[in-house]
C-alpha cells in the first residue's frame, strides 16, 4: 500500500474480468501540503469515510485519469449499480488508515473496514493558491459484526480465483457485503456499520455490534463515569448510562399532547435540571424550590392553555429514567397531587449517571439544544436561557465576548456613552490577522471576498465561543474567515459544519457548500463538534476528535 489508492489487478475469471480489491490507505503525515492537498474525513462511528482522489495541482492529465481516480471511478459504476448482477461485480473497498507504532510515523496500517461507494462528484479544490479539480468519494463502511469485525483474505483470495464465477465468490463474502449486493443502497441503512446501534429500547447505550471494541481511526475515548459507590435510587437504572441513551432519552420523552400541541411541563422541568449541575448546585431539590421555580418557568414559557401543575412533571419525570425522586413512593404519589408533596417533602433532580454526565460542557450543550430543538423551538430562547441562568446557550458566542457596542432599544443623537468598569476578553487581533490574510479575505463557507473602498473585508470567528459558558480558546484552529453575514447565521446557530466540511442549514440540513480550507489553517474538529452540538446537530457517543486528513 505505497499509495492511497491501490487496486489489485485484475484477473480473467470463467465469467470476465474481475478485480480482486482495492486498498485504500489514508494518512496523516503529509496532508493539506502539495503534494497531498486533500483531507480525507473518517467517521467510522457512523459508518462513513469521505475521500478525495489522486488528482493534483502539477497534473497535466484529465481529471479522472489518473491511476487512482480512474480505478474507483470504473468501479463506482458497479457500485451504483440497478440490479443484484450488476453490482455483484462491483469491487471491495478494504479501508486503512497509517498509524504510528512505537513512535514510528511510518510502515503501519490500521484496518477500519470494507465499503462500497455511495457516490462521487467532481470538485474543485486548491492548494498554495493554485485551484485545480479532483473527485470526491463518499463511503459506507459495512457492518463486518457476523464476521467479528474482520474481513476473510479467503474471499478476496476466491474472487482472484480464475476458475471460480462471482457467483460463486459471493458464497465466501461478508454477510452485509452479499445483502447490499442482492437489495443495493436501499439496504445501507440496515448494514451500514456503526459504533452506536440504533437503540430499540431507552435503556439501551452504544456498543461494538459484536461486543468488540468499535473499529476506528482514533482510539475509543473513555466515558465519563458515575461513581462506582452509587446511592440506590428508585429510579436510577443498574445499567451505565451513555451520552447516546441520555440524547436518546431527552428526544423520545413520554409528554402529554392537547389541541395538537406537547405538553412543554417535562423539557422545562429537565432544562431547569440542567441548569443546576451547570451552577454546581445538588442535584436533586426540594419539592418546595422545585413548585416555586419550575412553575414560575410554566408561567412563562408554558402553552397558555395548560394548567400550571409542577407536581406532575416531578413525580413522572421518573419513567424517562434520567431523573430521581426520592423520599415518596409510587403508592403515595398514585394520585399526584400537590397537598401530598407538601406534607411528604421529597425531593427530585437528575439521576446520578445523568448527572456525572451532564457535568461536562460538551455533553450539556449537546443535551440543551436537544431538548430546546424537539419540545421548545417557538419559545423566547434568550429570555428562556437568561431565566434558566443559560444565557449564553442560544448563541455560539456565548455572552461575554467582545463586541464593544451596548444595544439600546431607543435611538438617540448623538450616540450615548457609559462609563463601563468590569472585565472584557482580550482577543490576540495577531491571529485574526493571520488567519485572514491566509485566505485572502475570502470566506470559507461561500467564497464571498467583500470589496470595500480600499481592499477586502471579512471576519474572524470563533468556532468555540469565547465567551461564557462555552469558553473556547483564542487560537487559530478555534477561527473561521466568515463574511459577516454567515458570521451571523453561524453565531446565531443558522449554519453548522457536518463531519464531512460540508457547511449546512440547521433548519433544514440542504447544503450551502463545502468549506474552503487552507494548508496552513488547521481546524479542529473538537470544536466544530463543539458547536454543532449548540445546534442539536452532532451525532453522540464519542469524544471530539481532529479531523482525520490523508496522505
Amino acid at each position: 500500500m505505497s499509495k492511497g489508492i491501490n487496486p489489485i489487478a485484475k484477473i480473467k475469471a470463467v465469467d470476465g474480468r474481475r478485480r480482486p480489491a482495492i486498498l485504500i490507505r489514508s494518512s496523516p503525515w503529509k496532508a493539506g501540503t502539495a503534494e497531498t492537498p486533500w483531507h480525507d474525513v473518517f467517521d467510522l462511528d457512523n459508518g462513513h469515510v469521505r475521500y478525495y482522489g489522486d488528482h493534483r495541482a502539477d497534473h497535466t492529465v484529465p481529471v479522472g485519469s489518473t491511476d487512482g481516480n480512474a480505478v474507483l471511478l470504473a468501479t463506482a459504476t458497479h457500485h451504483q449499480g440497478a440490479t443484484p448482477e450488476q453490482r455483484a461485480l462491483a469491487v471491495p473497498l478494504l479501508i486503512f488508515a497509517a498509524v504510528t507504532r512505537n513512535k514510528t510515523p511510518k510502515g503501519y496500517v490500521q484496518f477500519c473496514g470494507m465499503a462500497v461507494i455511495e457516490s462521487a462528484e467532481q470538485i474543485d479544490q486548491e492548494t498554495e493558491g493554485h485551484p485545480f479539480r479532483n473527485y470526491r468519494y463518499d463511503l459506507a463502511v459495512l457492518d463486518l459484526k457476523e464476521e467479528g469485525g474482520r474481513v476473510d483474505w479467503s474471499w478476496i483470495e476466491t474472487r482472484g480465483n480464475r476458475d471460480l464465477s462471482t457467483a460463486k465468490t459471493l458464497a465466501h463474502a461478508p454477510q452485509s457485503w452479499r445483502r447490499w449486493v442482492e437489495h443495493g443502497h436501499a439496504v445501507l441503512p440496515e448494514v451500514r456499520f456503526r459504533a452506536v446501534q440504533p437503540e430499540e429500547d431507552e435503556s439501551a447505550g452504544p456498543h461494538a455490534a459484536d461486543g468488540h471494541e468499535p473499529l476506528g481511526l482514533f482510539p475509543t475515548p473513555r466515558q465519563p463515569r458515575a461513581s462506582t459507590s452509587r446511592s440506590p435510587g428508585r429510579t436510577e437504572s443498574s445499567e451505565e448510562l451513555t451520552p447516546s441513551a441520555l440524547m436518546h432519552r431527552l428526544r423520545k420523552l413520554k409528554v402529554h399532547q392537547g389541541n395538537g400541541r406537547r405538553s412543554r411541563h417535562k423539557p422545562l422541568s429537565l432544562l431547569w435540571g440542567i441548569s443546576r449541575i451547570a451552577a454546581g448546585k445538588p442535584r436533586l431539590a426540594h419539592w418546595g424550590e422545585f413548585r416555586d421555580e419550575v412553575g414560575g418557568l410554566m408561567v412563562e414559557f408554558g402553552h397558555p392553555e395548560s394548567s400550571v401543575s409542577p407536581e406532575y412533571p416531578f413525580w413522572h419525570l421518573h419513567t424517562s429514567r434520567l431523573w430521581d425522586v426520592r423520599g415518596i413512593t409510587a403508592e403515595q404519589a398514585a394520585k399526584t397531587q400537590a397537598v401530598t408533596f407538601d406534607r411528604l417533602a421529597p425531593e427530585a433532580g437528575m439521576t446520578e449517571q445523568a448527572a456525572v454526565l451532564l457535568d461536562d460542557p460538551f455533553i450539556r450543550s449537546q443535551a440543551v439544544a436537544v431538548l430546546r430543538e424537539t419540545y421548545l423551538a417557538d419559545v423566547d430562547q434568550r429570555a428562556l436561557m437568561e431565566r434558566l441562568g443559560l444565557a449564553g446557550y442560544e448563541s455560539a458566542s456565548g455572552i461575554g465576548a467582545p463586541d464593544g457596542v451596548e444595544e439600546r432599544e431607543e435611538a438617540t443623537d448623538p450616540a450615548q456613552r457609559r462609563d463601563f468598569t468590569g472585565s472584557r476578553i482580550v482577543r490576540d487581533i495577531r491571529l485574526v490577522r493571520k488567519v485572514k490574510s491566509l485566505h485572502a479575505d475570502r470566506c470559507q463557507a461561500c467564497g464571498l471576498q467583500l470589496a470595500t473602498r480600499f481592499g477586502t473585508y471579512s471576519q474572524g470567528a470563533h468556532i468555540r465561543g469565547l465567551g461564557h459558558p462555552h469558553d473556547g480558546p483564542d487560537e487559530l484552529p478555534n477561527l473561521l474567515v466568515l463574511c459577516p453575514n454567515h458570521h451571523v447565521q453561524f453565531d446565531a446557530l443558522a449554519i453548522y459544519i457536518d463531519t464531512y466540511g460540508i457547511v449546512r442549514l440547521t433548519a433544514d440540513g440542504s447544503s450551502i457548500g463545502e468549506l474552503r480550507r487552507h494548508p496552513a489553517h488547521h481546524i479542529s474538529e473538537a470544536h466544530l463538534r463543539y458547536h454543532r452540538a449548540l445546534c442539536g446537530r452532532d451525532t453522540v457517543g464519542t469524544e471530539p476528535q481532529d479531523v482525520a486528513p490523508r496522505a
